[in-house]
């Protein structure tokens, strides 16, 4: 048996109706949907990169790396999306199994520079090949015209979550 809460889009005048996760019905919320298939593929590409020896925060740190433009610690953490002390874990292990190294920053010696190791050029290689054929096969059976929908739907939806709160249910 599902529950089921009915209600408007005020933007649109459509009903809309949440059913709970019993059963997956056409009217399943987009968010829902969405949060749903991100996590399906998150766990694809992270399997996907650790059966390429490497994992989600080594591919962001040796991608990041690699385009040389974030050789800062600090400025790092900012690309990659986690907190300082979440990178220093990661940068532990990764200098440890010998992909990156850790120095000081000559001209602020609070600052760590990171390099990438020839280790860490060669796993940058080895998982970036692992990328593009997961890419394709996201890409599998979808047109060029598709893939610029989707993009673009991507993109509204994100700016949609970033504007101020509205209401849209009633």
């Amino acid at each position: 048996m599902r529950s089921r809460c009915e209600g408007v889009d005020s933007t649109s005048n459509r009903s809309i109706s949440i059913v709970s996760a019993v059963g997956k019905p056409d009217d399943e919320p987009i968010g829902l949907l969405l949060s749903r298939t991100a996590k399906a593929v998150s766990r694809a590409f992270d399997d996907a990169l650790t059966q390429a020896g490497g994992s989600l925060p080594d591919w962001l740190v040796l991608v990041s790396l690699q385009g040389q433009a974030h050789g800062a610690q600090r400025e790092l953490a900012e690309a990659v999306g986690i907190e300082g002390p979440t990178l220093t874990h990661h940068l532990n292990r990764m200098e440890a199994t010998g992909l990156v190294t850790r120095r000081r920053d000559p001209d602020n010696r609070r600052a760590h520079r990171v390099e990438l190791t020839d280790a860490g050029d060669a796993a940058f290689r080895r998982l970036r090949q692992t990328v593009v054929v997961f890419d394709a096969r996201l890409r599998a059976g979808l047109a060029d015209r598709e893939l610029t929908a989707l993009r673009g739907l991507l993109d509204r939806l994100r700016t949609n979550v970033a504007a101020p709160d509205r209401p849209t249910v009633s």
